[in-house]
């Protein structure tokens, strides 16, 4: 897209994200996602009541009377957006392919953070380092996350997700929030998504366009997988045997997927690009808050 277009989607984005944020995901936000831990603020008298545990020795020790620690919620976090820019991010069966979901998913994010005082970041990746914007605060570098996002044109074709989290772990040097938007069709990544998983709180965002899953029926189709460099074939729709294969390596590969990311402890959302996609980032607040309240 030109200037002038790629101006006016962003600034489209910005009004549509920035009214969901404003009226639902800014206190999801806050509530689910928590600080580094506490800092210590000052010392105060011991007044009846206080926990003897925060007593100050030292402090009491000069001044012949009980001094207490206060401490508060270090709340400042890290958010760093991981975003795939490989070939296959340009599919899409529906109104929108999915590098264009992938960028309202990260402005809803980036503005989530904005709200709340929190720095944001952009990695993107193909199947190797594309873009590193370092977390910083601020509208306009909100909005130069979602510029590039939709203008980027990447180097590479194929997927590494591997090597992105890699980056993402020497890059963040303390905990913070990590939003990996993917299809995550890609190498083993298995061990890296643990360590990640390990160290930051880790939300894999899956993206998946219906026609990854099943195939429309048709009498005859020219499938083309050059996207990430595969052979162009001919594939016949009207063939149960071809569709059940299809469908039954789409299932294999989501298992996979999915147990990669169970046995790390990740919890992931599901979107799908022709939907709305504040509905998946909605239910997964909701989620994560229920389950912080049991």
């Amino acid at each position: 897209m030109n200037t002038a277009e790629l101006l006016k989607k962003v600034r489209q984005i910005e009004i549509k994200t920035g009214r969901l944020v404003s009226e639902t995901f800014a206190g999801q936000y806050q509530s689910v996602f928590k600080g580094r831990g506490i800092e210590f603020s000052e010392v105060r008298e011991y007044v009846p009541g206080d926990d003897i545990r925060s007593i100050d020795w030292n402090v009491t020790a000069r001044a012949g009377k009980p001094f207490v620690k206060r401490f508060i919620e270090e709340r400042e976090l890290t958010l760093m957006i991981m975003c795939d820019v490989s070939a296959s991010q340009a599919f899409g069966s529906g109104a929108k392919p999915k590098s264009e979901a992938a960028a309202e998913l990260a402005a809803m994010f980036a503005f989530s953070a904005l709200k709340n005082s929190d720095k944001s970041g952009l990695l993107l990746f193909s199947d190797k380092p594309e873009l590193y914007i370092p977390p910083r605060k601020g509208k306009n570098h909100s909005l130069r996350i979602i510029r590039e996002l939709l203008a980027y044109q990447p180097k590479s074709r194929g997927t590494d997700v591997a090597m992105a989290l890699r980056m993402a772990n020497r890059v963040m040097k303390h905990s913070g929030i990590v939003i990996l938007i993917s299809d995550f069709i890609a190498p083993d990544y298995t061990k890296e998504v643990r360590l990640t998983a390990r160290r930051h709180d880790l939300i894999p965002v899956v993206i998946t366009d219906r026609f990854e899953r099943s195939l429309p029926q048709a009498k005859a189709l020219l499938v083309t997988d050059q996207l990430e460099g595969g052979p162009a074939f001919t594939a016949d729709l009207g063939s149960p045997a071809f569709r059940a294969a299809y469908e039954a390596a789409a299932a294999a590969r989501r298992a996979s997927m999915e147990a990669v990311l169970r046995s790390a402890g990740a919890d992931w959302i599901d979107v799908d690009p022709a939907l709305p996609v504040h509905g998946p980032v909605e239910k997964f607040f909701r989620q994560r808050r229920r389950f912080k309240l049991l």
